[in-house]
Order: structure tokens, then sequence, then C-alpha cells
């Protein structure tokens, strides 16, 4: 698992979107369990947090000392910096797994086993994110723009999976059939900077040009979004459970 998010990780945890409540009153429908849950690829525990609301006792894991050092604290989650990969759970421990906006990074094949390993007979998968979002149609077409031309060459290879949905990757589980979520803000403009700063594109950029290429469409981005707005983030979301 790549590690692209101990930077600045302290505003990750500041800008980064979270998911609506109804994605989690959905998964909460098919739950056989409330007891314990592990959020793997935890990163600053906006998941793990909102999870601890309905499960007994949460396990968060990442392999970012930065990340956990940032992360919400609940008296019923317990943070640890592990991979994804090989963890020290037991077998058939958890009601839920959930991975949000990390799966990507892991190794599938040896994820899974752990998932396999590790998930109750009738416990949830889940694997959730969210892509590019979406504002007023002159904001859009610069963070195209943005996005795609200016630090297009900087993301890394696994930002292909969000960009298909999450649908080409493998998931060796049933597969429940999920509605269409998304997670609308009003953000000030100063937020929306914030947000793209903790693209892990902008952090490659800036690392090679020794220049924060946000800077290059910040004037035309302010006076396309203005000082404030609407920002879409279409919720990628896929449950399933062991064979």
């Amino acid at each position: 698992m790549k590690d692209n998010f101990s930077e600045r990780a302290e505003d990750y945890r500041k800008f980064r979107p979270d998911y609506p409540d109804k994605v989690y009153e959905f998964m909460c429908k098919h739950l056989s369990g409330f007891e314990l849950a592990w959020d793997c690829g935890t990163g600053n525990g906006q998941v793990a947090a909102s999870i601890s609301e309905f499960i007994g006792r949460v396990e968060a894991t990442d392999i970012s000392e930065k990340q956990l050092e940032n992360a919400i604290q609940r008296e019923n989650i317990y943070y640890s910096k592990i991979p994804a990969e090989r963890t020290y759970f037991a077998n058939s421990q958890f009601d839920l797994i959930i991975a949000a906006q990390a799966v990507h990074w892991f190794n599938f094949r040896d994820f899974y086993i752990e998932v396999k390993r590790c998930l109750k007979p009738n416990g949830l998968f889940v694997i959730m994110g969210y892509s590019l979002f979406r504002s007023n149609l002159a904001t859009n077409a610069i963070i195209e723009d943005f996005y795609s031309n200016i630090i297009g060459t900087f993301w890394d290879k696994e930002r292909g999976y969000l960009e298909d949905q999450y649908l080409s990757i493998p998931f060796p589980f049933s597969e429940i059939k999920t509605p269409v979520f998304e997670q609308k803000y009003h953000w000030t403009f100063e937020h929306l900077i914030g947000y793209l700063r903790t693209w892990s594109a902008v952090k490659h950029y800036k690392k090679e040009h020794q220049r924060d290429p946000v800077l290059i469409i910040e004037s035309s981005l302010k006076k396309a979004f203005g000082e404030s707005n609407e920002v879409i983030f279409p919720i990628l979301l896929r449950l399933g459970k062991l064979p």
C-alpha cells in the first residue's frame, strides 16, 4: 500500500469530504451484527467515527502515522498502524469490514485474503469512495482541465479505479445492489482550494516542479466559483458478503 497522505495530514482531516448519513443507513440494513468493525485505511478516522455511532468497537488501521496522529478520537475506536494486507486480527471476527477511499491503494489479492479470513460468515464487506466533484459549469471546466491536463500525468495509476467508479476493482463477494448516493456541500472558496491541495497529484507535481500547481488556476477558479458555491461528490459504493 502506498502512503501518499502523511504529508499535510491535518489538512486531509480539515478539507476532505465525508459520506452522507443515508449511506450508513443503507449499510445498517444489511448488517447482521453490530459488535465489531474494521475500518481499513482509516486515514483521519472520518468513517471510523461515523460507524462508531452504531458499532460497539471499531478497529481502525492505516500505514500513515501522521494520519493516525490527526485521527478523530472516540472511546470505542482503537487505532493501529498496520497494513491492510497483514493484520493480527482473529478469524471470523468482524461484523463489518470497510475501506473508504482506500481500497484502490491495496494489493487486492492479499487484502481479500485478510477480509475473507477476518469477516464473520454473515458479515458485511464495504468499499466506498467518491469521484471528481461537480459545481457550476465554469468551475467544472477549470477543474477538469486542471485534473486532466495540468496535473494529469502526476496521478498514480491507481486513480483509474476511482475514474471507473470502482467497477473495475475485483470484488469476489456476493454483491448487494446499491442505490445512487451523492454528498452535497456549500463550500467557501478557501475550503475548495484547501481540498485541492490534498490531492496526491498536486503533491507529486509540487515535489517535481517546486511549485504549487493550484496557483496556476487560483485566480480563474475564484472568478468562476465565487466566494462560496455548491459542490457535489458522487459516492462510489459496493457491498458484499462471503460467497
